[in-house]
């Protein structure tokens, strides 16, 4: 008796046509997620780098002006300056002095302060040059009659009044008012408790040979 195998090809069918069915639909899930994959990076541009931001400009450096530095004519010392009460405000006690030719009466006249040795009780003491620096020659350069502000100029010691002498409130007077001729000075020392602020109030220009 045979036995016919006709009742085992259906199920071998089926199961090669299941299989043909799921390879389709695998093969069709790829191909959408491809296409959705490709849809959604359509609109979208590539990510770049952030731009480093551009550095400022640095200024040029720019070179210092030149200081053109002055220079006063004073001899070294000269470091006391009027106070203390003294009177006389309108000048400095040390004042700086012109270096032209010809002369110009009070502009030529310099004073100068320091200070002196104190006295033996402690009272402060203070030297005083009075000088003339005209540039000119003697024949030009005489001045006399001078007069300088000293508010009430008094000292523990003597001063000659033959050089100098207060004649009122703030009214002194140098030299007993003779000329100083160019280059000449004048000094002397007084004592008190403060330095006095001296300045030139008047001087005139004269011949040399005038009282």
């Amino acid at each position: 008796m045979r036995v016919s195998s006709a009742s085992s090809t259906p199920p071998a069918l089926a199961a090669a046509a299941w299989a043909v069915v799921l390879l389709a639909a695998l093969r069709s899930d790829v191909t959408l997620a491809a296409t959705v994959s490709s849809d959604d990076n359509a609109g979208l541009s590539p990510t770049m780098p952030p731009t480093p931001p551009l550095a400022a400009p640095v200024p040029a450096a720019i070179p210092p002006a030149a200081v053109l530095s002055r220079r006063l004519l004073r001899p070294p010392g000269a470091d006391v300056a009027g106070g203390g009460g003294g009177g006389g405000g309108r000048g400095a006690g040390v004042r700086t002095h012109r270096v032209d030719d010809g002369c110009a009466g009070t502009e030529d006249i310099a004073i100068y302060q320091g200070r002196a040795t104190a006295l033996p009780s402690g009272v402060p003491a203070y030297t005083v040059d009075v000088m003339n620096r005209c540039a000119g020659g003697d024949d030009e350069c005489a001045i006399a009659g001078i007069h300088v502000r000293c508010g009430w100029f008094s000292s523990v010691s003597l001063v000659d009044p033959r050089v100098f002498r207060r004649l009122g409130h703030d009214d002194c007077l140098l030299n007993d008012g003779r000329p100083l001729l160019a280059g000449e000075t004048v000094s002397f020392e007084y004592s008190n408790s403060f330095p006095y602020r001296l300045s030139v109030a008047v001087a005139t220009c004269v011949a040399p040979a005038a009282p």
